[in-house]
C-alpha cells in the first residue's frame, strides 16, 4: 500500500505538471484517505498512535478527522486528512514511512479496524 501510494504522488505530480520546484515548495497538498470502519474508538486510538510515530519520524503531516453525518448511504463514513506544506514534503514523509518498519507494521495493522474506501492527493489552490 505504501509503494502504491508513493507512485500515486509520482504519478500526479507529473499529470499536474507540477514537477518545477516553485509548485513543490509553496503549494500545500492534502491527503484524505476515506475509510469504512465498525469500531470508530479503535481507529481513532490507532491514529493518535500513528500521530506519534510521525511526530518521532519527524513528518510535518498535519491529520485531521471527519465523520459524515448527511451523507446518504456514506453516512458514517470517516475522511482522514493529512495537510502537508508541498508535494515535496509527502513525498519525503512517504519515502520515511515506507523505510520505518515500526511505521509499516503500524499501518498494516490498521486493516484490522478499517477498510479504505478511497484515497486522493488535493493541491491547494
Amino acid at each position: 500500500m505504501a509503494r502504491k501510494a508513493a507512485s500515486l504522488v509520482l504519478i500526479l505530480a507529473l499529470f499536474l505538471g507540477v514537477s518545477g520546484p516553485a509548485f513543490a515548495q509553496k503549494a500545500t497538498v492534502l491527503r484524505v484517505v476515506i475509510v469504512k470502519s465498525d469500531n470508530i474508538a479503535a481507529y481513532l486510538q490507532e491514529l493518535e498512535r500513528g500521530k506519534e510515530m510521525m511526530k518521532k519520524l519527524g513528518i510535518p503531516g498535519q491529520i485531521r478527522v471527519w465523520q459524515a453525518t448527511f451523507a446518504g448511504p456514506e453516512a458514517g463514513m470517516v475522511a482522514v486528512g493529512i495537510e502537508y506544506p508541498s508535494l515535496t514534503a509527502l513525498a519525503e514523509a512517504t519515502a520515511k514511512m515506507n523505510t520505518d518498519k515500526d511505521m509499516q507494521a503500524w499501518l498494516k495493522g490498521l486493516d484490522k479496524v478499517r477498510k479504505i474506501v478511497s484515497d486522493s492527493i488535493y493541491k491547494e489552490l
